[in-house]
Formats: structure tokens, C-alpha cells, sequence
């Protein structure tokens, strides 16, 4: 490991003690945690911020976060697992702040099944998690006869009334971010990308994928911040009409406060043995073999059991119709990654009504993690107190096995096995 502020990396040669500046590598396994989730904050406070959301206290910590991961005064484990925790509790405030943020603007998202596929006419795919570029790109090709399609995360969009009034948003095309260099290929329209899910193009579709905000790929045209979207429009016009291809329907919409509108069913049901048993399955998906396990794990739920979704990990089974159980979905999309927010206040909300901890209830996390998003999560899970988190389908590279163990003692974190193994775990 290479430190970047003594003599010995400045002379090229690199640092010859342990770790950073001589700290051992928990320590430096730690602060790359904090780095990770501080990321994960950023790109959630950047989301709130231009909706005119933000928070002294967040942006203060991160000042003091990415300080103490600059001087070399601090070698004290203990510290370092309590700034990380912080970091967790700063992410819980963060997703407030953007869930306030959000529904401010585009109202209180309800259950909303969301066509796939595309109908004739021109056609515009929009990719990345900014609902305020899709806010204005649909009123930007209002009555222009071009159809706007969401994919990945902007699934949840259509659970928002202010955004789901727009007639000419159609539906939803492909899935997560790691298919893109298969379904943009297909799709044939015009693709707006905007946020970090974003691959370097195929030549098949390079010169009809603009993108906009922080996103940028090299070689491929950027829109102004001004949001003037009007070269992606003609470029829609000119590639011409899509044609009509159904693919599955899915449905999004499940905001906590939708989900604690059912909550007097769901109480009855739980209390007359109905629903044995709840799984929040989700986060960031990726390309890496292995990954197929929580469709598999899925698919093992059995019948009296509810599972809650977020995030793009969701399109590894939200194709499946799980049904329902009185009425109430066995499958609730809660949205985005950052509403994992939602998924947090609907445990807490059943605490409450069984007057009970979080811990106590029959509800078992099962999250795939990719990026920095779903390290900031888990901090802020792990902050809560909440245990028998389960993780895969790989431990993260950057936690040394003594981290690890100390996070296996209090917490009972453990890396995923295999579908069988951990269905039968978690329902024990």
C-alpha cells in the first residue's frame, strides 16, 4: 500500500512501512470504508442538493471524515470503527434529506405497474437515478410525439404522481446498468444517461447516447448543465419510429408511506400466521458471475412469506409474479438504492406496532453489494444496531479478516452461502 504524503512517495519509490504512513491495515482497511461510504453520501446529498435540499451537519462530517483520512495522528481502532458507524448515521440522514427532497417535488410515490417494451413512435431511454433530468426532459418533448422510457433506476420514477401525469412516459425498457452494451444495442432510440451507471458505449450506439450532469463518457456528446435537451430530441426525430415489443410488466411504487398505509392488513396478517415471514433482497447488482444466487434465493421464499426490494439488484427477479397474500404483494419495489430509507422506516414502524426491536422481527436482510451507494447503506444499517445482515456474493476486498471479525461478533455479518443454505438460516 502506497502513502501518498512522505518522502518515500514523493521520491516514486513508494512507502516501505505497514500500512499507511505505519499504521497497520485495519486501520487502513477502515478508512478505505469511510472513503467508500462517504462516496455513497455524496452522490445521495448531490441528488437532495439540486432539488435545494442539504444539511450542515452531513457536510460538516464529511469535512472531518476525509481529514482524518489525510493526517497520519490517528491510530486508534476503536476511533476509526466509531467514524465509520458516524458515517452510517449521516448516510440515514442523507436519505431523509433526499426522500423529503424527492417527494417534496414529485409527490408521495404509490404502487404503479409499469409496462416494459416499447410502442411505435420515436423513443428516448433514460438511465441513472436524477428524477429532475427526467422532471425536465419530459417536459421538454411534451407533445413532440416522442415516447420516454425509463431504465434501471429510474424504474421507480413511475411511482411519482408528478412525473407519472406525463402521458408520453411509456414505460420502463431493459434492466440494470451491467446490461446496457445488450439492451441499448436493441432498443434503436436515443439514450440520455445520467448519473455514474453508465458504460462505455459499443460503437452501435455511441453517437445516439448523450449524457448530462456528472456523467461523461469520452466521445460521446454532453448536454449542457442548462438542460437544454433539445440535440437529443432531433436526434429521437431523426432516428425514427420504434417498433411495438411487449416485455414483462413489473410494478414500483412501494414508498413506506404506501407500504404503512397497509399497515393495519399487515399487523392482522402476521397475527393470524398469514405472513410468517419477511426478506428485504436487494441493492446494487453487477456483471460477476454469482449473482444469479438471489434470483435463486428468490424463488425459495415460500408462499407465506413477503419479500421487499430496492435498488438495481431488483432486476434479478422482479420479473417474477410472486402474487400476494390478502390482498397485500408478495413483491415491494421500494424504489431507488437510497430508498433503502423507506425499507428502514417500515422495520421500525413494525417494531413499533409489535412492541418489539427490529432485531426481534421475523425480517432478514439478504443485500448484494456492488458499489459505494451499498457501503454507505450497510454503515447505516450496522449503525442501527440491525444483525444477521447477510452479504455477497463476495466480501468486500477492502475489509481485512480482523474487520471483518469484529463487525461477525457484534453484528453477525456474514457473507452469503448458498440459496438453501441461507433460506433455511434465515427462517430458523
Amino acid at each position: 500500500m502506497f502513502c501518498y504524503q512522505c518522502e518515500q512517495a514523493a521520491k516514486g519509490t513508494g512507502c516501505t512501512k505497514v500500512g499507511v504512513c505505519g499504521k497497520n491495515e485495519d486501520i487502513a482497511s477502515l478508512q478505505d470504508i469511510l472513503i467508500f461510504g462517504l462516496k455513497g453520501i455524496a452522490a445521495y446529498a448531490y441528488h437532495a442538493r439540486v432539488l435545494g435540499e442539504r444539511d450542515e451537519e452531513v457536510d460538516a462530517f464529511m469535512h472531518e471524515a476525509l481529514f482524518k483520512t489525510l493526517t497520519n495522528t490517528d491510530f486508534d481502532l476503536q476511533d476509526h470503527i466509531d467514524l465509520v458507524l458516524r458515517a452510517g448515521r449521516m448516510n440515514l440522514r442523507t436519505m431523509e434529506m433526499l426522500d423529503r427532497a424527492n417527494t417534496t417535488f414529485f409527490g408521495d410515490p404509490t404502487p404503479t405497474p409499469v409496462q416494459g417494451g416499447t410502442v411505435e413512435g420515436p423513443g428516448i431511454l433514460i438511465t441513472g437515478h436524477d428524477l429532475l433530468d427526467l422532471e425536465e426532459l419530459l417536459k421538454q418533448t411534451e407533445g413532440t410525439g416522442i415516447n420516454i422510457y425509463t431504465h434501471g433506476e429510474m424504474l421507480p420514477a413511475h411511482g411519482y404522481p408528478k412525473l407519472r401525469k406525463y402521458s408520453h412516459l411509456k414505460g420502463n425498457y431493459g434492466g440494470a446498468w451491467q446490461l446496457q452494451k445488450t439492451e441499448f444495442p436493441e432498443f434503436g432510440g436515443a439514450i440520455l444517461a445520467t448519473t455514474n451507471c453508465v458504460l462505455l458505449p459499443k460503437d452501435s450506439y455511441r453517437d445516439r447516447l448523450f449524457t448530462t450532469g456528472i456523467a461523461r463518457v469520452e466521445g460521446v456528446t454532453h448536454l449542457p448543465d442548462a438542460k437544454d435537451f433539445s440535440v437529443l430530441i432531433e436526434k429521437a426525430k431523426e432516428l425514427g419510429s420504434l417498433p411495438a415489443r411487449t416485455r414483462p410488466q413489473l410494478t414500483t411504487g412501494f414508498h413506506h408511506k404506501a407500504v404503512l398505509g397497509l399497515a393495519d392488513k399487515i399487523i392482522a396478517a402476521v397475527k393470524a400466521g398469514k405472513i410468517r415471514h419477511f426478506f428485504l433482497v436487494g441493492g446494487c447488482d453487477g456483471a460477476k458471475p454469482g449473482r444469479n444466487y438471489y434470483r435463486d434465493f428468490a424463488e425459495l421464499v415460500p408462499d407465506d412469506c413477503v419479500i421487499m426490494t430496492l435498488g438495481c439488484a431488483k432486476y434479478r427477479f422482479n420479473d417474477i409474479d410472486f402474487g400476494d397474500i390478502d390482498g397485500i404483494p408478495r413483491l415491494l419495489d421500494m424504489g431507488q438504492c437510497n430508498n433503502a430509507y423507506s425499507a428502514i422506516q417500515v422495520a421500525v414502524a413494525l417494531a413499533e406496532a409489535f412492541e418489539t426491536d427490529v432485531n426481534s422481527l421475523p425480517i432478514s436482510l439478504n443485500l448484494s453489494w456492488f458499489e459505494q451507494k451499498a457501503v454507505a447503506i450497510l454503515l447505516t444499517l450496522l449503525d442501527l444496531g440491525i444483525k444477521n445482515i447477510r452479504i455477497g456474493p463476495t466480501p468486500p476486498a477492502f475489509i481485512t479478516p480482523n474487520v471483518l471479525k469484529v463487525l461477525q461478533d457484534k453484528y453477525n455479518l456474514q457473507p452469503i452461502t448458498t440459496p438453501e443454505q441461507d433460506m433455511a438460516a434465515f427462517l430458523s
